[in-house]
């Protein structure tokens, strides 16, 4: 099949998802300012109710890449209009794994995704892609065609311990994401034993999503001295380390 027939099948399947973009906002923090967020966010805030009973949850992610790097260098060098395919499960529950492409449009953010099977995934891991053309999956598709056209492939293992709350005002989003580990082997990437590599120990990254607007209490809630937003990227960093 050509790449033209394929780009076919992809305007003529399932609608793409509605695009629909947030503001999102990153601080690198030290493990003194963690303690002083986190207790204030506990008194304020609701956990995410799919956490586990101390409020937290391991996140595992398989971030794909081109052979020459097409969403490490647009990150890098901040390009406005980007994007970037992962697969990710969480905690060690290999049941329920989704494909995500998160994208930046000026600034804003945006996520599509899927549900996918512990099967399909092995599939992908393995290179064989086929049944990707077939779905009827907008996002599917597009990845299949991406993986043909401009050889997108599984680059690296992301992993970190994410504590989370929201404040459905403003559908605010607060995540604190901590022990920052790359995986050595992206083909045994659905292997919750898998060894990870830790990542610039001691540092945290808050993170903070909203919609239109960020409530002034969330603001006070993770407001710090000398503290600005940063382009930093878990993927960028783990990088370093394939």
């Amino acid at each position: 099949m050509t790449m033209t027939q394929t780009m076919m099948i992809v305007t003529t399947t399932k609608k793409k998802q509605p695009l629909k973009l947030r503001h999102e906002l990153k601080h690198n923090i030290n493990s003194h300012d963690d303690l002083i967020i986190t207790s204030k966010l506990i008194k304020l805030f609701n956990h995410d109710p799919n956490a586990g009973s101390h409020g937290s949850y391991r996140v595992s992610s398989l971030y794909f890449d081109t052979p020459y790097d097409k969403a490490l260098r647009q990150k890098v060098d901040g390009v406005n209009k980007r994007e970037k395919f992962r697969l990710r499960y969480y905690g060690k529950d290999t049941s329920f794994i989704r494909l995500e492409k998160k994208f930046k449009i000026n600034g804003l953010c945006g996520k599509h995704s899927v549900k996918v099977t512990e099967e399909q995934v092995k599939k992908i891991l393995s290179g064989d892609i086929e049944f990707l053309l077939h779905s009827n999956h907008s996002l599917l598709i597009e990845l299949y065609s991406k993986m043909k056209g401009q050889l997108l492939q599984p680059k690296t293992v992301v992993t970190y311990d994410r504590e989370a709350f929201i404040y459905e005002p403003g559908n605010v989003r607060v995540t604190i994401d901590r022990n920052l580990r790359s995986g050595l082997d992206s083909t045994n990437f659905l292997n919750t034993e898998l060894f990870h590599a830790p990542v610039h120990e001691g540092l945290v990254v808050l993170e903070i999503k909203y919609d239109e607007f960020l409530p002034e209490v969330v603001s006070m809630a993770v407001q710090l001295p000398n503290r600005q937003a940063s382009s930093y990227s878990k993927y960028v960093v783990c990088r370093k380390y394939d």
